[in-house]
């Protein structure tokens, strides 16, 4: 059992890579540059900024891209990418990975020790390669978790983990914390009893991650542990970095943060090592060898015996001053991660080189709802006792292979727990987010009922008397779903949403001033839908004064995520009441739950209640005065 367990776990892990690795091998090996460029996995050209000798002897360059500037891309931080030349892209090549990118900016960590002739010529790109090192990662730590759960003493955590034994807590004085609510107390009072596992589970707008700081806070003051805490993207670490800074704590913030401000870089190693009393020893060593290497460089390929003999003793003695800067580095990377209270790191970020031999007493892994487990034992390793938090109602981990999901992959360690380990869960009940009407119907599927609207947002609404939900139902008005490529539209769909938006604009208009405007969020499921809505709105002159308070985009991309008004373009309507991945309710609830005063769902009823949970959200419409037909709208 025990065996099979990670067994099954390396087994889907790797499906993922398989499938992962042949997307990849498409996107690069049958784009043209043009396309790789538009997809987000080339910059190109780009000017190399500086460059300097680094750890391991190997060369750091900083690169800024000087076109194409406004397209997304997805080079991150421990990211692999190749630097190349258009002379020969497949000849003048040299692999690296990505040690900080800001902007229009990255640095790149070469595996060469000086950099080749050829940068010189002709322009200059990069590509992304295949995360291999992440697959990596998560493959050893499912091989080590294998091996230590049949050692007795170490064992015990994955054990509880795995469900072959129950999660143990001991008696404590329940502390009392002014300003969380009773079940967020509770929460904490859990986290602090617990000896092994404790789950907080927290509905959208509960309070999830200020929570869990207030526990990290309590666990620092009362034993003054250091302690790991890990998400699965660089979004999520950075809240969590500035939450806990907020609170007086000393963070290391391992990786580069996703959003750029000034209070998340001074929380970076990478900034903390930068203004380390030591770093200008560092930076006149780096000089040191840098000159060493320029004067090897000063020979010419024609040379006899004692010119040879005179680059080689520089190129020594360059390695040896590097090998000193290494050595200091990691003496001031020790002090600083040493006098560290928490560390703040990704799932696969918790095995960087910095923190990789760090053992902690305890490990929290926020928005665990979306950590792929394999991932999930990386930072489990390294801690006596684990925190999951998270909802694993809302959007599940992201997958590649829809066999592997199927096996059982999109399954996280969260939802197992959740189901082995009730003793160890806390439900935060009280939500901050939405009024009472637009969290009843989420709170009745998922939660069980037992969630309740703070007071200060139960009955808030956009202006008194208007509705907080609706359902209109575009039923019998002839707005059939179209396939575009791989993707459903519904245009005539998208064309109502925008004349029931322009009505709700004209009436907030009476109500707001452009400073005050409400923010609102269009939605749909599908992405050529949504690139329809975005031209819809871009077209939309009477909106141009509101446009900053308007975001059209998927559910995805909402995630965390809130606004004043939320419409869901549902776009599926067909005579065979097919509705795809609609059936995901989990992205439904996450949709749902961004509303704070007005939900608006559109959709074909006739389509849509073929499933029980759109029939049930129907009925829930209808039972609160918000189910309205289409043609109430299209003949006014």
């Amino acid at each position: 059992m025990r065996m099979q367990y990670f067994e099954q776990q390396l087994q889907l892990l790797k499906k993922e890579r398989d499938e992962d690795r042949q997307l990849y091998s498409r996107a690069i090996n049958t784009s043209s540059l043009a396309e790789r460029r538009a997809n987000g996995i080339t910059w190109y050209p780009i000017v190399i900024k500086g460059s300097e000798p680094t750890r391991g002897d190997y060369v750091s360059i900083e690169v800024e891209r000087t076109g194409n500037k406004e397209n997304q891309h997805y080079f991150r931080f421990g990211s692999g990418a190749a630097l190349f030349s258009n002379h020969d892209a497949k000849i003048n090549r040299v692999e690296g990975i990505v040690t900080y990118q800001s902007l229009d900016r990255l640095k790149l960590t070469l595996y060469i020790d000086e950099l080749p002739d050829w940068v010189r010529d002709g322009k200059l790109g990069i590509d992304l390669l295949f995360d291999e090192r992440s697959y990596e990662e998560m493959e050893n730590a499912l091989k080590q978790a294998s091996k230590v759960i049949e050692n007795e003493k170490t064992g015990h955590l994955i054990k509880v983990l795995t469900g072959e034994r129950a999660a143990a807590f001991e008696n404590i004085d329940p502390g009392t914390y002014p300003n969380l609510n009773l079940s967020q107390q509770a929460a904490v009072n859990k986290i602090l009893s617990a000896k092994d596992l404790a789950i907080i589970h927290g509905p959208p707008g509960t309070g999830k991650t200020t929570t869990i700081v207030q526990a990290v806070k309590a666990m620092v003051k009362n034993t003054g542990e250091q302690i790991l805490m890990v998400a699965p993207s660089n979004t999520a670490v950075d809240l969590l970095s500035e939450k806990l800074a907020d609170q007086g704590l000393n963070v290391v913030r391992v990786g580069n943060p996703e959003r750029i401000s000034e209070k998340l870089m001074d929380l970076t190693l990478d900034h903390k090592i930068d203004h380390h009393p030591r770093n200008k020893e560092i930076k006149k060593l780096k000089k040191q060898a840098a000159e060493y290497k320029n004067m090897a460089h000063k020979y010419k390929r024609s040379f006899g015996k004692a010119e040879r003999e005179q680059r080689k003793a520089l190129f020594n003695e360059a390695h040896q001053v590097m090998q000193e800067a290494d050595r200091l580095e990691q003496f001031i990377v020790n002090d600083l991660v040493e006098k560290a209270q928490v560390i703040t790191a990704t799932l696969v970020g918790s095995n960087h080189y910095t923190i990789k031999d760090l053992k902690f007493y305890t490990v929290v892994i926020d928005e665990a709802g979306q950590a792929l487990e394999p991932a999930s034992w990386i930072p489990i390793l390294k801690a006596q006792k684990v925190v999951l938090a998270g909802d694993h109602f809302q959007l599940p981990p992201t997958i590649k292979s829809q066999e592997a999901a199927r096996d059982g992959l999109n399954t996280t360690l969260l939802e197992k727990c959740v189901n082995a380990q009730s003793e160890a869960v806390v439900l935060l009940e009280e939500q901050y987010r939405m009024n009472k009407v637009i969290m009843g119907f989420s709170s009745n599927k998922f939660y069980q009922g037992r969630l309740k609207s703070a007071k200060q947002v139960a009955e808030w609404t956009l202006f008194p008397g208007d509705e907080p939900l609706l359902f209109i139902d575009t039923a019998g008005c002839g707005f059939d779903e179209k396939l575009e490529g791989t993707s459903t539209t519904n245009p005539e769909e998208a064309g109502f949403l925008f004349k029931h938006l322009s009505e709700t604009v004209e009436l907030l208009k009476t109500q707001y001033t452009v400073e005050t405007f409400p923010s609102i969020a269009i939605i749909s499921p599908y992405q050529e839908q949504v690139r329809i809505l975005k031209e819809l709105k871009s077209e939309q002159a009477d909106f141009e004064a509101y446009q900053q308070s308007i975001a059209v985009n998927t559910i995805d991309s909402f995630q965390g995520q809130e606004r004043d008004v939320v419409y869901i373009s549902m776009t599926r309507s067909n005579t065979k009441g097919e509705i795809g991945f609609l059936s995901d309710i989990r992205r439904m609830n996450v949709a749902m739950t961004r509303a704070k005063k007005k939900l608006i769902v559109i959709g074909d009823s006739s389509t849509l209640a073929q499933f029980g949970f759109y029939k049930d959200f129907i009925s829930y419409a209808e039972s609160v005065g918000g189910y309205h037909s289409a043609w109430e709208y299209l003949n006014s």
